[in-house]
């Protein structure tokens, strides 16, 4: 049965707290992680690089069968399900002191994002007809950035008795999304008659889908970095903790402030898959600038054009998702793109670790963000022939 106009609002704005709930609670305490485990209980790098990389490859490499099940079962049962576990992960993790503690809390948390990921991006497009889409996906980003001002505030104030007290707190943000949940209207993102392998055999046989998923995998190998490498450096530049809460309170600020002014500019201008290029080049020069800077305002410099680049790419590529994706199987095909963030995610974290190791071993600092900067550029190149394609 179809939705009324006063009930797809109603659902467009639970989901939008859902979001800013979800990016503030994840927010709150990871990118506290590389920080906690590396300068404060001396692990390498690498580990928690690994460690944060399993999670991102366990997450969305299973996002495909969450998204599977709301397919069949509706969307309301996967998140909700899904926000309890990851809850449950973060709490595991206040007590983590060793790499197979910490490894396991990934793990957990990871199961639940892999089980609310697909289902909540099939909700939204569910909930939105093709004309609203973009300004919905903008809204949201906006939303989420929110979620990214405030969490890694609350993050800093909450490190200073303890790191698990800011993971508690990150735990009750999903408890709380439990709650909203249950105000969701009843979401059909396909037809529950039909076969969970029917989706996920439509969308892997979707030879543009999957191509455009694969040439995602840049733009997320880039991405990460926002809770790795950028927060390691501006800890490593200035000798405090407090740049990370710094980084992401000045990224999500741009964010919240520019998202609207320039989305639409590029709107007007460009179709979606080009806005996207853009995006994903914009975001290598930013990442590929920080190789000259020794500076904390340098380096913001660096953020901020990596900033601009996520204002583009980041809502644009979801709205090109929703546009390649076919209706019948909305949450599976969301699923299988969750793929480009399980391997470009995993890869990013790991080449990230090793790079800043080897980096400070050999004495060239400027290596991890050369090798980001090309790998982002591949990326926009190959969208970039995509585009042409279509």
């Amino acid at each position: 049965m179809a939705l009324s106009a006063a009930a797809r609002r109603r659902g467009q704005i639970v989901l939008l707290s859902i979001s800013f709930l979800m990016y503030g609670g994840f927010f709150m305490v990871i990118p506290l992680v590389s920080v906690y485990f590396v300068e404060r209980l001396g692990m390498a790098a690498l580990v928690v690089g690994l460690a944060l990389a399993m999670r991102q490859l366990l997450q969305q490499g299973t996002t495909l069968f969450g998204g599977a099940l709301a397919d069949r079962f509706g969307v309301r049962a996967l998140i909700g399900a899904g926000v309890l576990i990851r809850a449950a992960g973060f709490v595991s993790l206040a007590w983590a002191n060793t790499p197979g503690g910490l490894f396991a809390a990934m793990a957990l948390s990871a199961l639940g994002g892999a089980l609310f990921d697909a289902p909540s991006k099939a909700a939204m497009a569910a909930l939105t007809v093709e004309r609203e889409r973009a300004h919905y996906f903008a809204v949201n980003a906006v939303t989420s950035n929110l979620g990214m001002i405030v969490g890694p505030l609350v993050g800093a104030l909450l490190i200073r008795y303890n790191f698990a007290t800011v993971c508690m707190a990150a735990a009750a943000c999903f408890a709380v999304i439990f709650g909203a949940v249950l105000l969701l209207p009843p979401i059909h993102v396909a037809n529950s008659e039909q076969r969970m392998s029917f989706g996920l055999s439509l969308a892997f046989r979707d030879r543009t889908f999957v191509t455009y998923t694969a040439l995602l995998m840049g733009y997320w190998f880039m991405w990460v970095q926002l809770s790795l490498s950028l927060p390691l450096v501006g800890e490593h530049i200035t000798g405090s903790s407090d740049t990370v809460s710094l980084i992401y309170a000045f990224n999500a600020g741009l964010t919240v402030l520019l998202q609207y002014p320039i989305l639409g500019l590029a709107e007007r201008r460009l179709r979606p898959l080009p806005i996207l290029v853009l995006g994903v080049a914009l975001m290598a020069l930013g990442l590929g600038s920080v190789a000259v800077v020794g500076s904390l305002p340098a380096l913001l410099v660096c953020v901020g054009i990596f900033t601009i680049g996520t204002l583009l790419a980041t809502p644009t590529q979801q709205t090109v998702a929703a546009a390649l994706a076919d209706p019948r199987a909305l949450g599976s095909y969301f699923g299988v793109n969750a793929l480009a963030l399980a391997f470009g995610g995993s890869l990013g974290h790991v080449t990230g670790g090793l790079l800043i190791d080897t980096a400070r071993r050999i004495g060239v600092p400027a290596l991890p963000w050369l090798t980001f900067a090309l790998v982002g550029l591949a990326s926009a190149i190959g969208l970039a022939m995509l585009s042409d394609s279509l």
